[in-house]
């Protein structure tokens, strides 16, 4: 063998090697990445359930106001119930996964946000000691859900560009690793529900 055949097999096995590496690389960041974007999945859903832990408590409190809405307390415990069947072990790996789950969400969130504009038309909870209670964490949970969203497309995102990018988009595939979704903004969803109380000396309960 001449030293030509030599040096074209040398250079060959050191681009194999230097591929392996990069490839190997590639593959440790890519699992990094997709652990990190897993772990602020489960915090995401972490604030979601504490949300969601507190809605029977506050529809308890809710229905005790006299003549108090029922078609109102009906429709945030459906939508409670709907958010139990979309929630996921792990991140979403599709657009359509997360918007299911994000649907389900921003319906409780809607109806949420209703039970406690029509809250604002009985003065007895006013004076109730576990609604006002109610409201501070719901409104401190509506805030940390907004953070942890924010926490889990910037985790995304640092997934996303290392899948996408050179070198990594050239083993991406070959492993498997496929771009995530974020979420998406949803006019409202990410707002906490504000409830002013503003009961003068002769505002009455609606009949």
């Amino acid at each position: 063998m001449n030293k030509t055949v030599l040096a074209v097999v040398g250079l060959l096995v050191g681009g194999i090697i230097i591929l392996g590496l990069i490839a190997a690389s590639s593959y440790n960041g890519f699992v990094g990445l997709s652990q990190s974007v897993e772990q602020q999945w489960a915090q995401v859903q972490t604030v979601y359930q504490r949300r969601a832990d507190l809605i029977p408590n506050l529809v308890s409190t809710v229905s005790g106001a006299a003549n108090f809405e029922k078609s109102t307390l009906t429709e945030i415990t459906q939508a409670r119930a709907s958010v139990g069947q979309v929630n996921m072990g792990t991140a979403p790996t599709t657009a359509a996964d997360l918007e299911k789950f994000q649907k389900a969400q921003d319906h409780l969130s809607s109806a949420l946000s209703r039970l406690l504009v029509v809250s604002e038309r009985y003065p007895d909870l006013k004076s109730n000691s576990n609604f006002l209670g109610l409201q501070s964490q719901l409104e401190g949970t509506e805030n940390r859900i907004s953070v942890e969203r924010q926490k889990f497309n910037e985790a995304v995102g640092q997934y996303n560009k290392a899948v996408q990018r050179f070198p990594g988009v050239l083993f991406a595939g070959l492993f498997h690793f496929q771009p995530k979704p974020y979420f998406t903004a949803t006019e409202g969803a990410s707002t906490p529900p504000k409830v002013e109380f503003n009961f003068g000396p002769t505002a009455t309960k609606p009949k």
